[in-house]
């Protein structure tokens, strides 16, 4: 459970600061209440901000009425918990369709105006509809085309009207054909180094298509356990560029966006890794709070296990995910290494403010 959502476990400060941020992944989880005024808003209301003094917080809405304060007709929290629970049912319509649904039919089914639920739901879930649902098809043919079934049987039992579909899918997705995958990555070249850096040695693989594994302490035996069908070769110029940018994002910071990346993962793992990506160098969330952004905030445990699945650290920066109590939490590569990353973020965090 979230601790913002634990009036007792509320941190004042922690809120105020998403409260200045007017930060929307904080909406539903606590309301900031106006002494002055009587007013409780949503973190991410757009009103001028009073003075840190005279605002509390509270867990609800209904907390904060039963204090005396009334909602703002501004940023109308309380519909906070009504787009939410609209989402979330847009997310069971669509994993429940065997064909994709169109966009007024979904919004219709949850009672919304289908340009204000497409902002709504890729606000809530970090992608649109239409995008969630590829997901959810491409995740399917996965599992069809792991379980050894002929491919275009795969295919159609995934949902897809016609072949073309899925390997386009495929391709944007896997870096590979769908037969490819359904052989273990036969036929895939992948390019693979050991590098040093600050954090120790660092295996770094990639595809055609982009990084498919960046772990510490491991070296080409286990590269080829984890890919064992797929043509491993070593550095070229090209792929050696490319690793000495991930070893730079380790040792000196800065944004991961421009790497490409080629990782497969469910549905809800790709949104897990989305929202990681989205966290600020030198700050973090909990596991609670990253369960939220992906639309499904019950999936604590979930999103904690999709951050161990990653197979690119850093570049994917689970190290930035703790648990709700302010501990680190786990690391594969050990809490020493995600300490570490995290204290040199902070500083070069607080750096850049100085230098501003």
């Amino acid at each position: 459970m979230n601790d913002l959502s634990i009036i007792d476990r509320l941190d004042p400060e922690r809120a105020w600061k998403a409260f200045e941020q007017r930060d929307r992944s904080f909406d539903g989880r606590f309301v900031g209440a106006v002494r002055t005024t009587g007013i409780y808003c949503k973190p991410s209301c757009p009103a001028r901000h009073p003075m840190r003094e005279n605002v509390e917080f509270f867990a609800d809405g209904e907390a904060a009425r039963a204090a005396g304060y009334r909602p703002c007709l501004r940023c109308r929290p309380d519909e906070v918990g009504r787009d939410r629970r609209a989402v979330g049912r847009a997310l069971e319509l669509i994993g429940s369709a065997e064909e994709v649904l169109p966009l007024e039919a979904l919004a219709a089914e949850v009672g919304y105006a289908p340009h204000h639920f497409h902002r709504l739901f890729k606000r809530e879930t970090g992608v649109t509809p239409a995008a969630y649902a590829r997901r959810l098809r491409i995740e399917r043919l996965e599992q069809a085309l792991a379980d050894g079934g002929r491919v275009t049987d795969a295919i159609y039992d995934a949902g897809y009207a016609a072949p073309s579909r899925a390997y386009a899918d495929a391709a944007e997705r896997l870096g590979m054909t769908p037969s490819a995958w359904r052989k273990g990555g036969e036929g895939t070249i992948i390019r693979w180094t050991v590098a040093e850096s600050r954090l120790g040695p660092m295996l770094i693989a990639a595809t055609g298509k982009g990084l498919c594994r960046v772990s510490f302490d491991e070296d080409e035996a286990a590269l080829r356990n984890r890919f064992p069908r797929a043509d491993i070769r070593e550095a070229d110029p090209a792929f050696t560029e490319l690793a000495r940018c991930v070893v730079a994002l380790v040792d000196e910071g800065g944004p991961a966006d421009s790497l490409p990346v080629d990782v497969r993962g469910t549905a809800f793992q790709q949104a897990v890794w989305q929202a990681l990506r989205s966290i600020p160098p030198g700050e973090t969330r909990t596991y609670a709070e990253i369960a939220a952004a992906t639309g499904r905030p019950g999936a604590v445990r979930a999103a904690g296990s999709a951050c161990g699945d990653n197979q690119i650290a850093v570049v994917i920066p689970c190290h930035r995910a703790v648990r709700s109590d302010g501990g680190l939490g786990g690391y594969a590569y050990g809490t020493e290494r995600k300490r570490a990353l995290l204290s040199r973020e902070m500083v070069d965090g607080q750096l850049d403010k100085a230098d501003t």
